[in-house]
């Protein structure tokens, strides 16, 4: 879970872009930058765009949890746009 304070300057987004909706697995290209949630265990970790997503390794999931899955859940303006 991301968290912020009111002085924050969060802009809410409409969702419309594929990276809201795609799920990314590990060591797979980080297509902006953000922070990405873990689906399974909820684990986060910020990831720059074209870096790649942490590897296999990084951490382990329980069968229950399944595979390790990535989504956005926090673009950031790195490039200040």
């Amino acid at each position: 879970m991301s968290w912020y304070i009111d002085s924050s300057v969060i802009v809410k987004s409409d969702g419309n872009k594929d990276w809201w909706k795609n799920e990314y697995g590990p060591s797979e290209s980080v297509p902006v930058s953000g922070i990405y949630r873990c689906l399974g265990c909820k684990r986060e970790v910020t990831s720059n765009a074209a870096d790649r997503f942490p590897p296999q390794n990084h951490h382990q999931h329980t069968v229950d949890q399944g595979k390790i899955r990535w989504k956005l859940n926090v673009r950031t303006a790195t490039d200040g746009d």
